[in-house]
């Protein structure tokens, strides 16, 4: 072979290496996204998360206000459990064939009653709300109110927690003859609907106070929702007689 043709082949191989080097270098960039260090993904991120500025600090939300009620528009001519002096008042709205209604009467109203209005710190101030779909809550109220006429509401009121509602105007209007009412007074202002007005003003009252359901309470002014158990209403209570 010439020398002509060893440093001819000599070019070529060596042009075949360099070409071999670039190919395997093209390789390398088009997955690490350039020549040098690979891309490290975790760092990426980290990196970008620094770069950006910190989130501006929120200001702190303050607790939301109980709702207060003036107690003096929520005074009517209802009847009234307690000194009338008392520092603590209590307004009840409450419905005679509610659950709920009754589970305060008998588990807690008297524990209220025997730490607190016999003592002459409160006094309970009941008005009437009767559900729409208590079949007899309405009539029901207007029995109390009617039997208040006579000065029995308390009475009456007791007695249809404790024996109930069913049988309606029948029933209430012998509860009334077993109060020693006088019956026809009693069965005329029931069955005229004398007291609708009243009880409908209650509601309308009860409504304008923020009271949505039964039983509900202001007391001195804050609402308090739902058949409570003692030691919510204690806790309320020994709150306000602190101030």
């Amino acid at each position: 072979m010439r020398k002509e043709d060893n440093v001819t082949l000599s070019k070529a191989s060596i042009w075949k290496g360099v070409s071999a080097v670039l190919a395997v270098l093209l390789i390398i960039s088009i997955y690490t996204g350039g020549f040098g260090r690979g891309s490290n993904k975790a760092e990426d991120v980290k990196s970008a998360k620094q770069a950006q500025p910190p989130p501006a600090a929120q200001p702190e939300q303050p607790a939301p206000k109980q709702q207060v009620v003036d107690m003096e528009s929520l005074m009517d001519d209802d009847p009234v459990k307690g000194d009338k002096n008392a520092p603590v008042t209590i307004v009840e709205w409450s419905d005679f064939q509610c659950p709920f209604c009754g589970r305060f009467y008998s588990q807690t109203l008297g524990k209220i009653y025997k730490e607190y209005i016999q003592t002459g710190k409160v006094k309970l101030v009941y008005r009437d709300f009767p559900l729409s779909f208590h079949q007899n809550a309405q009539k029901a109220a207007e029995a109390a109110e009617c039997a208040d006429e006579q000065g029995k509401f308390w009475e009456m009121h007791d007695m249809l927690f404790e024996k109930g509602v069913d049988g309606g105007v029948p029933t209430f209007k012998s509860y009334a003859a077993d109060l020693g009412l006088d019956s026809e007074k009693f069965d005329s202002c029931l069955d005229s609907g004398k007291m609708a007005a009243e009880v409908q003003k209650d509601m309308r009252d009860g409504a304008a106070a923020g009271i949505t359901g039964t039983p509900g309470f202001v007391v001195n002014g804050k609402i308090v929702k739902g058949a409570q158990p003692f030691e919510a209403f204690k806790a309320i209570i020994d709150a306000e007689l602190s101030n």
